[in-house]
């Protein structure tokens, strides 16, 4: 049996909006923009949050602050049929991925991927093509970002150091 959806108008969604926009202003600043006082906006913003309209809030930072200086999307094809579940265990492992979904059409996934170079990207690509269950894997790199202010442009964390356990130079 499923609950009924928590009301929802639009004044959250005004307060979602500005939110969104910048989840540093203050629930006196959105307030004056919606009309309400910021204690009312403050009650509408902890029901949210409570219902999970409002899952979080982040700092979005320049990914090369970060040291994530490559970035691309990998479209996974599976043998047979993966479930989502496994493919999660497998993504959750590789801090390098940001994004990761499921998607109609040939591939079965797509993973948003950040390292610090290529040849870092290149050992991650590796680290995914060794699963078992993965037939084969086509890589796009990103070149730019068309709308930068976009959440996608941003970074969620710093990339990690170095370490000396790389894989061996084979070329």
């Amino acid at each position: 049996m499923h609950s009924a959806p928590a009301p929802f108008d639009e004044l959250d969604r005004k307060i979602i909006t500005a939110l969104m926009a910048n989840a540093r202003t203050s629930f006196a600043e959105i307030g004056t923009a919606v009309g309400l006082s910021s204690t009312a906006v403050k009650r509408r913003v902890d029901r949210l949050r409570e219902t999970g309209v409002i899952t979080g809030f982040t700092a979005t930072v320049q990914p090369s602050a970060l040291g994530w200086r490559t970035e691309a999307y990998v479209e996974v094809y599976c043998e047979g049929a993966a479930p989502p579940r496994r493919l999660a265990e497998v993504v959750r492992n590789h801090p390098e991925i940001t994004a990761a979904m499921t998607v109609t059409g040939g591939a079965d996934a797509l993973l948003h991927v950040r390292a610090r170079d290529v040849e870092h990207f290149e050992e991650v690509l590796e680290r995914i093509r060794i699963e078992p269950f993965i037939r084969k894997t086509i890589s796009v790199m990103v070149l730019s970002h068309l709308i930068p202010e976009s959440p996608e442009a941003g970074a969620s964390q710093p990339a990690p150091a170095e370490t000396s356990q790389r894989a061996p130079d084979l070329r």
